[in-house]
């Protein structure tokens, strides 16, 4: 598991590599109910207060759920994160480069990206061999 401390405070984006074991139908809180397919996942975030205390949140096990992601972490394990510091809104031009790799699938509608045009910032990849995705995930 990453050490939070590790992770800078400055503002920034960054992408989750997610590996889902089994499939689950999740309730999102109002976004909706989905059914989420074992395998790999890329989720794309903002941190523009800061990505060490975004992201300590997300892999906290017990917080109450408030975002999307914290629904799905759940029953997710994390396996990497990329961090792009910067002040820039950088999350949506990562998130398109995600859903334009091959095999690249949206299972969520507006997961993550209610406040965004885009159609998802949650990005299923697939399955595979069980190697766990590492540095350049993508």
């Amino acid at each position: 598991m990453l050490d939070p401390t590790s992770i800078p405070k400055t503002a920034g984006a960054y992408q989750m590599a997610l590996r889902l074991s089994g499939e689950v139908t999740l309730q999102v809180g109002a976004l909706g109910t989905f059914c989420f397919p074992a395998g790999r996942y890329i989720y794309t975030g903002s941190a523009l207060g800061g990505l060490r205390a975004r992201l300590s949140r997300h892999l906290r096990q017990q917080k109450k759920l408030r975002w999307h992601i914290d629904y799905l972490l759940q029953h997710a394990t994390v396996e990497d994160i990329r961090l792009f510091p910067t002040h820039e809104r950088i999350e949506c031009a990562l998130n398109r480069q995600v859903l334009a790799l091959p095999h690249a699938r949206v299972v969520a509608r507006g997961f993550g990206s209610s406040d965004c045009r885009c159609l998802t910032h949650l990005v299923y990849l697939g399955q595979d061999t069980g190697a766990p995705m590492r540095n350049g995930m993508l």
